[in-house]
């Protein structure tokens, strides 16, 4: 019988049973009552999907040392004048170019640009602006007001207000303002160059003042020859004529046709060509001297010098808005007249006979002198490119960039262009879509700041009940400087600024509410019935 191994498997090894607790008796975290990190969960809790930004304030160190680490340093610049509140971090935003190039170094001249679509607030920038320059000594020159509302700040400051229009006041263009005294006082001191290029400074501001008075009128620039002729002439005037000259004067020294200016319209002894050569001028310029469109506010000796050592106003307020030849012809020369003081004062004060004196020139409705005739930009261009190194800061207002490039030349329209891409900072306001290719070519902007300088644009709400409703982009502007992101800023006024004496109102005038012509008429006859 075969003998078999019989293997046994060993018995599995006892195992206690795990027991498990029960789920009630399990320790689960105590949660206290009260809303979590976006309010009360559940149901009618009203948990928000998105949380509101934290507001955010500024402080010294002193102030809020205690808060540390949870305090953070805001990007915004705090050296200049005061303007409002960054839109978006509601920090405080200081900005003015003069600041900004002399002691923050932001910028690398102190010009600035200003765009935007009428009534959103440009004038009140300007105008903040002009009074936080002011009480850090810098004198404020607005040259040429066509509203009239700028008055009533330089009026606070204590400046002066020189009115100009028809019959009110005048402003001659031959009229050297303080040049020739200034240039005497420079030599009797030991300054013979510096009174030689006062000297220059004025004849050339003059010369180039006639020939924007003459392109207005005619339209067209006048010849080279004929700008040869006004030239010469004006320097025999300058030493045969005895006082201040204007532009009759300078029409008889023509007609009078003297030795210097028949060489130079190179007659060859025949008057017959010196008489066809002059023709034309000598008409262009008895429009000026006796009449016409441009000639009764340049006729006649200044009545109002600019004074060198106050804010100063030129109101134009009286001039007519359809008279845009006669506005452009006046701005040009507030801004040769203001340019030609500025440069006798700081003459002065490098001789050390009269304080440094720093000034802010403001050039508003620029489009209005480059529309009015062929190589104005040209002209304005050389009244304003030297401030830079006279110790002028300066700001241009215009409302759009098609402004300023509907000129029918081409390198005019490049040139005004220019206008912009020089200007050390550009403030824009609410603009329409269509302009933000022609600004994007000139300074460099995101699609989130082309969209916010969109909607700025828009108008304000409907409301039938006659309130007034603030237009969304009002007061609000985004400051560009170069290619850094732009710094967009909530203007924000004063109660001086914003009470009763209607320092920054604009529209004085529709605010004034007129009898209604259905009124009398309901008296008056249920007067005749009645008797």
């Amino acid at each position: 019988m075969a003998r078999m191994k019989i293997f046994a498997r060993p018995a599995k090894k006892a195992t206690e049973p795990v027991t498990k607790a029960p789920k009630k008796d399990r320790q689960k975290p105590v949660r206290e009552p009260g809303p979590g990190a976006r309010g009360w969960p559940g149901r009618g809790g009203g948990m928000a999907r998105l949380v509101p930004s934290v507001k955010e304030y500024r402080g010294t160190t002193v102030q809020v040392c205690g808060l540390w680490p949870f305090s953070s340093g805001a990007s915004s610049p705090m050296i200049g004048v005061p303007l409002g509140r960054h839109e978006e971090t509601q920090a405080t935003v200081c900005c003015d170019p003069i600041s900004w190039f002399q002691r923050a170094r932001l910028i690398s001249n102190p010009s600035a640009f200003i765009l935007g679509k009428p009534g959103l607030g440009k004038s009140t920038l300007v105008r903040r602006m002009v009074i936080g320059l002011s009480g850090q000594g810098v004198h404020p020159l607005i040259l040429g007001d066509l509203k009239g509302e700028h008055i009533k700040a330089v009026q606070a400051l204590g400046g002066q207000v020189i009115s100009l229009g028809r019959g009110t006041g005048y402003l001659n263009i031959l009229d050297p303002g303080q040049a020739v005294e200034v240039a005497q006082l420079l030599e009797e001191h030991g300054h013979p160059e510096a009174a030689s290029r006062v000297r220059a400074d004025a004849h050339g501001r003059r010369l180039n003042m006639v020939v924007s008075l003459i392109t207005i009128s005619r339209n067209n620039p006048p010849t080279d020859q004929e700008q040869t002729i006004l030239d010469r002439a004006l320097r025999v005037l300058d030493e045969e004529f005895a006082g201040i000259p204007v532009l009759k004067d300078l029409l008889d020294v023509i007609v009078s046709a003297p030795n210097e200016l028949r060489q130079v319209a190179l007659d060859r002894g025949d008057m017959n060509v010196y008489l066809n050569e002059t023709r034309a001028l000598e008409a262009t310029l008895l429009g000026l001297s006796g009449g016409g469109k441009l000639g009764e506010i340049f006729s006649q000796q200044t009545t109002n010098p600019m004074k060198r050592d106050r804010a100063v106003v030129f109101d134009v307020s009286n001039i007519d808005e359809t008279e845009t030849d006669l506005q452009a012809a006046v701005l040009l020369a507030c801004w040769s007249y203001g340019f030609g003081t500025i440069n006798v004062a700081n003459a002065l004060a490098d001789a050390g006979l009269e304080p440094r004196r720093n000034y802010f020139v403001v050039l508003d409705e620029l489009w209005r002198a480059l529309r009015s005739g062929k190589g104005m930009v040209d002209r304005v261009d050389a009244l304003t490119r030297l401030n830079r190194s006279v110790g002028v800061g300066q700001i241009m207002i215009s409302h759009t960039m098609s402004d300023l490039l509907a000129l029918p030349a081409e390198e005019d329209r490049m040139k005004a262009r220019g206008f912009v891409e020089r200007s050390g900072m550009v403030i824009c306001g609410g603009l329409p879509a269509s302009e933000m290719p022609l600004l994007t070519q000139a300074i460099p902007l995101s699609r989130q700041e082309q969209q916010k300088l969109i909607s700025w644009q828009d108008p304000p709400a409907w409301d039938s009940r006659g309130t007034e409703v603030e237009p969304p982009g009002r007061g609000k502007f985004l400051i560009k400087v170069g290619g850094r992101p732009g710094i967009p800023v909530k203007v924000g006024l004063t109660s001086r600024e914003t009470g009763d004496d209607g320092v920054n109102d604009t529209e004085t005038k529709w605010h004034t509410q007129t009898q209604s012509l259905l009124e009398p008429l309901a008296s008056s006859s249920l007067d005749g019935a009645a008797s």
